[in-house]
């Protein structure tokens, strides 16, 4: 058994959420916080027979998009005195850990 931990950006949460539950994969969803852009994202935890991994990582991968977006530069936030552009960021997307189970149980 495996547990999936997939950490994605809120605007992609429903439609990962649809496909994996169209898929007959039970989730359990968290909300969470990024540190780099302190942006939300759904963290979703997924329990599985190993041999279902990739198609539960190619779900997540289909329904999670990368793209750019502009935020403040650091000078923005305070740190200096002065107006600063904004800049370019890739946001979006799905970091994926995936790790052994011992015992997993539905009660």
């Amino acid at each position: 058994m495996k547990l999936i931990y997939a950490i994605v950006n809120n605007d992609d949460s429903h439609a990962v959420a649809n496909a994996l539950t169209k898929s007959g994969f039970s989730a359990t969803k968290l909300a969470s916080t990024g540190g780099f852009l302190m942006a939300g994202n759904t963290t979703f935890l997924v329990c599985s027979d190993n041999d279902k991994v990739e198609e539960i990582i190619g779900i997540i991968r289909d329904h999670s998009h990368k793209r750019k977006q502009f935020v403040p530069s650091a000078a923005s936030y305070g740190v200096g005195g002065y107006n600063s552009n904004p800049v370019e960021v890739s946001v979006g997307g799905a970091t994926v850990f995936v790790t052994d189970i011992e015992r997993f149980e539905k009660l």
